[in-house]
């Protein structure tokens, strides 16, 4: 059963979801809202967003339908969300590991996964904050828009069903570990090419060379090749 609730505003859909996950058979079900006022992003960043412009949107799904790690869980939504938007806007899309997505060098969707117990049920909390028609980004370099990034005026309400549908439809048949580790690193953006990185404070230039079944970025420095966790290195572009 799919169900698409919608708030008029509230502090964080991921913080909402729960009050929806009422009955048994609340398998896939979904909150969002243009108006978001405290979003979370990953390690307790905050992720801001201009009210009437982007979609915060989250999805409950209960784990006992889950047979992959979280880890690979992961990797999937970043994969299936990357998905949806290239299918969009026609256009290459690529996921910034661990699971950010990236429209021509911007980022346009943050992405924070949680799990949580809620009457009596467990699920993971797929929290998903959209930038669709915000113009102008003064504090954030590296944010851009479905509207920066191609030039076009999406119907946010439009996008919001067709997102909820594909995502439901996506994680009804999830593949195999091995295909998604795959998709995910066909998809990771800047590998193989020289980049920038920050790591205890100091830059240099290294490469990334895979993502791994355990969550870890593998990233080839002046040192050698090593095994990074998030926040552990920064990526700058």
């Amino acid at each position: 059963m799919s169900q698409l609730f919608y708030l008029k505003e509230c502090s964080s859909t991921n913080d909402e979801i729960s009050k929806f996950l009422l009955y048994d058979h609340s398998d896939f079900i979904s909150v969002h809202t243009y108006n978001q006022t405290q979003g979370r992003g990953q390690y307790g960043n905050t992720w801001a967003a201009t009210a009437g412009k982007n979609l915060a949107y989250t999805l409950a799904v209960k784990i006992q339908n889950i047979l992959v790690s979280d880890f690979m869980f992961n990797y999937y939504t970043a994969i299936i969300i990357r998905d949806f938007l290239a299918n969009l806007t026609e256009n290459k899309v690529e996921i910034k590991w661990p699971n950010d997505i990236i429209l021509k060098n911007k980022k346009i969707v943050g992405i924070l996964i949680e799990k949580k117990k809620i009457n009596q049920n467990n699920y993971f909390i797929i929290g998903a904050g959209f930038n669709i028609l915000q113009e102008k980004f003064d504090e954030i370099s590296n944010a851009g828009s479905l509207l920066t990034q191609t030039g076009k005026h999406f119907d946010i309400n439009q996008f919001t069903l067709n997102l909820h549908d594909f995502l439901v439809e996506k994680l009804q048949n999830i593949p195999s570990e091995q295909e998604i580790l795959n998709q995910f690193n066909d998809y990771l953006f800047r590998k193989d090419q020289i980049s920038v990185f920050e790591l205890d404070q100091k830059r240099q230039n290294g490469i990334i060379r895979h993502a791994d079944e355990k969550g870890e970025l593998w990233i080839e420095l002046e040192s050698g090749l090593q095994s990074f966790y998030h926040k552990e290195i920064k990526l700058l572009y």
